[in-house]
């Protein structure tokens, strides 16, 4: 791909104090800038970007005006591409009274993504969630200004030049609709045999669970927890850890792909754009993984080609701990929620414990996401080493299905 492509558009004016993400809650800090500067992609060539896998959720390497590689999540609801303020201040790039790094290039093999003004934004609880180091994130108008495809059965990330790619896959096209938030894309199901819906999702690259199915919608539809066997959770990463419904939907399906009794959580939250009726929930990476996914936004468009993981019965939490990465190594695995009736509970773990290690493998050796991976083995029993208040015990939990 030797074509250089020059695309221009004009960035959406920022809002101010957005309102509460029903996917991964890392609300954005206000005062947000607002950029009118336009972005422009050029592409040397089509390349294979080394990024990094945390469970569904992607992170990019990006380096930032030839500064040091700063980690970047790959993020469809996102309006706009963003850094993180410590991260600007660690590069020593310069931040605009308007809160943005001018004439920003961000640097990805085969890839300069030129942004005239790179938002400055704060996302709350961004790197103790996922675990990840999160510097950042590639929004919309990244997407817009590429073919980006997804395969994470191989966890590999392409991306392409739109102005030449052409698909020669065996996956289904998609309409994916929308401008400047998450692409909508129509699916259709039944929660319990009883309440069926056919309406449109956000694509969320974001969201690490499956399903989210929004308040405003459930409201116009009147479903409630009547209608579909849940639990009560809270998980750090969603909604900034309120009270949501989890449970097991009876059939999940985008065009001839029928997933059954995939895990649906249930938010009493709404889309980024606030509340939409229309706008039934988000479609997130424990769903989009069965697929081989690619973004091609410019022309409204979005291919699934299954792999072998379309029919896998996926697994949700079977700890009923809800836990964040802390420290400046991301080391620290603090248990901030314990579930009653859950394995967690009648093992006797607190609020407060850190796990400190699994099995005879230290937390230095561990990561977010793969304690999280362990906690979804159905019927694996682990001997966790805890620090509580500076004491250390050894704890059994059995996981035992929850939804």
């Amino acid at each position: 791909m030797n074509r250089h492509a020059l695309l221009i558009f004009s960035l959406l004016a920022m809002i101010a104090g957005s309102s509460l993400l029903a996917s991964p809650a890392r609300a954005q800090a206000p005062p947000a800038p607002s950029p009118q500067s336009g972005a422009e992609a050029q592409f040397t060539y089509a390349a294979q970007i080394p990024a990094v896998f945390a469970h569904n959720l992607i992170f990019i390497p990006v380096r930032i005006n030839g500064g040091n590689t700063s980690m970047f999540e790959l993020d469809s609801s996102a309006q706009f591409t963003s850094i993180e303020p410590a991260r600007a201040r660690e590069l020593g790039l310069p931040v605009s009274p308007t809160g943005t790094v001018i004439h920003a290039e961000l640097s990805m093999p085969g890839l300069q993504l030129r942004i005239g003004a790179l938002p400055v934004i704060a996302q709350k609880n961004f790197a103790e969630t996922t675990g990840q180091p999160a510097h950042g994130v590639l929004g919309r108008d990244f997407f817009d200004h590429s073919v980006i495809v997804v395969d994470y059965i191989r966890q590999t990330v392409q991306v392409f030049d739109p102005a030449t790619y052409t698909y020669a896959g065996q996956g289904k096209a998609f309409p994916a609709t929308g401008t400047g938030g998450a692409p909508l894309i129509r699916a259709k199901g039944d929660i319990s045999g009883r309440k069926s819906f056919d309406a449109d999702f956000e694509i969320n690259t974001a969201l690490d669970s499956a399903i989210v199915f929004y308040q405003s919608f459930l409201d116009s539809k009147k479903i409630s927890a009547a209608h579909f066997k849940a639990i009560s959770a809270s998980y750090p990463e969603l909604d900034e850890g309120s009270k949501i419904q989890v449970g097991r939907i009876k059939e999940f399906q985008i065009g001839a792909f029928n997933v059954l009794e995939p895990v649906a959580l249930f938010s009493q939250s709404n889309s980024k754009s606030g509340a939409n009726a229309k706008i039934a929930g988000a479609i997130g990476g424990d769903f989009l993984r069965r697929f081989s996914v690619v973004f091609d936004l410019s022309h409204q468009r979005v291919y699934l080609d299954p792999n072998l993981q379309i029919n896998h019965t996926a697994q949700e939490d079977m700890s009923g701990l809800s836990i964040l990465a802390q420290g400046a190594n991301l080391k620290t695995f603090e248990i901030v929620q314990v579930r009653q009736g859950t394995p967690g509970a009648d093992a006797g773990l607190k609020e407060g414990d850190v796990i400190a290690g699994i099995d005879e493998e230290p937390a230095a050796d561990l990561t977010l996401s793969a304690i999280r991976d362990l906690f979804r083995q159905v019927g694996h029993e682990y001997k966790l080493l805890i620090d509580r208040h500076g004491q250390s015990q050894t704890i059994t939990i059995k996981m035992r299905k929850l939804v």
